[in-house]
């Protein structure tokens, strides 16, 4: 195989953005490898296409706004539209401390720039979303700018963009190992051969953890399963309305394609091989809830056979990692965005490449995600709502 002066591990929506970047910035002889047979069979395929900038930290806020930036001129810099629709995301609190929590968070979200984030009042809840019970709800917050994008969409113009300024994408070959001289990496052991390369960006999404590994690295990244359960197609609810979360439960719904789309996370699940199918007990729970709190939904059929499951990459302080790895200065992790990863990825990707091409980046300041942070016992701080 021809020598590639970056080798990314991991053709998913992170890789993607990575390659596109580091080529806008002239950087010649990138190659994606990816073990799949083409583009979307990992978890980007299987994402939901939120977008949010309603977090409780202030890193978090600043990648959302400058993935928000980069959304806008998306089709312009890559050709394809990421399908951004701001309809806004609906937070509902249920009691006062969930209440104190989204107030909390959104000072800081207004800190950071994102002005538009308000309180809403239950008579504001109605307005906005009028098919919810709001039976318990005693108020919450809203942004309008949140809202939905495509992540194949995402996904595609990445990866056109960089093919068309040279990157070398390869379906189908694995990364099976890493060798290093010095403590730097040399090649890339694939399943086509040796790959000669300059850097390697672990792009590898939930099995990140098992490439590190090769380079001899502790990442602390785990696999966990999210499902989603999907109505047969139906009118109930509207197309624009807005992502609507119970803050207390994490119970939460959106419309896509004319479907309704039931999520609720289950803390602990471990991750394991994508397969077509969910927990039944699970739909049953998740159906119950939505009949419960969106009483129009009991005219609906949930689809069990179009229900699906997915992989978050999860960090212990469910924030992204990104930049070299500890004693190996040419490995570069963009790793662990615990959920978030489709709709930080335009921000993600850019700051990496700048930290690859400049030592550092210089759009945001990313100390807060910097691999080193859980040895030297600086993680970020989790809120459970945000």
């Amino acid at each position: 195989m021809r020598p590639a002066a970056v080798a990314v591990i991991g053709g998913g929506v992170m890789g993607a953005s990575v390659a596109h970047h580091l080529a806008a910035r002239g950087m010649r002889d990138v190659v994606v490898l990816d073990r799949s047979d083409g583009p979307g069979a990992g978890s980007t395929g299987r994402a939901t296409g939120g977008y949010r900038a309603q977090y409780g930290t202030a890193v978090n806020v600043r990648l959302s706004l400058l993935a928000r930036a980069k959304l806008l001129r998306f089709q312009e810099e890559t050709g394809v539209d990421p399908g951004y629709a701001p309809v806004g995301y609906l937070w509902l609190a249920g009691t006062a401390a969930e209440l104190a929590a989204l107030g909390a968070a959104r000072q800081l979200q207004r800190r950071e720039g994102l002005h538009e984030a308000v309180e809403v009042t239950p008579g504001e809840i109605a307005r906005i979303n009028p098919a919810i019970r709001r039976d318990g709800v005693i108020g919450g917050a809203f942004c309008p700018s949140d809202g939905f994008i495509r992540p194949l969409s995402i996904l595609d113009g990445y990866l056109s963009a960089a093919r068309r300024a040279g990157v070398r994408i390869e379906w189908g070959v694995e990364a099976t190992g890493l060798r290093l001289e010095d403590e730097r990496i040399v090649a890339v052991e694939t399943s086509r051969g040796l790959l000669a390369a300059g850097a390697v960006v672990n792009a590898a999404g939930p099995w990140a953890a098992a490439v590190a590994d090769m380079a001899h690295v502790t990442l602390p990244v785990t696999p966990l399963r999210r499902q989603i359960a999907t109505t047969t197609p139906c009118d109930l609810l509207p197309a624009d309305m807005p992502m609507t979360i119970w803050a207390g439960d994490g119970f939460h719904l959106r419309v896509l394609d004319g479907r309704v789309l039931l999520l609720r996370p289950t803390p602990g699940v471990p991750g394991r091989p994508f397969d077509a199918g969910v927990d039944p007990k699970w739909v049953d729970d998740v159906e119950a809830m939505a009949h419960a709190r969106v009483p129009v939904l009991r005219g609906a059929t949930i689809d069990r056979a179009a229900c699906w499951a997915g992989l978050y990459e999860m960090s212990p302080d469910k924030h992204a990692i990104l930049g070299s790895a500890p004693g190996i200065p040419n490995l570069y992790f963009i790793n662990g965005s615990s959920g978030h990863g489709v709709m930080h990825s335009p921000a993600l990707g850019m700051l990496l490449a700048e930290i690859i091409c400049d030592g550092s980046a210089s759009t945001l300041d990313v100390s807060r995600l910097d691999p080193g942070r859980f040895d030297a016992g600086k993680p970020n701080p989790v809120s459970e709502l945000l």
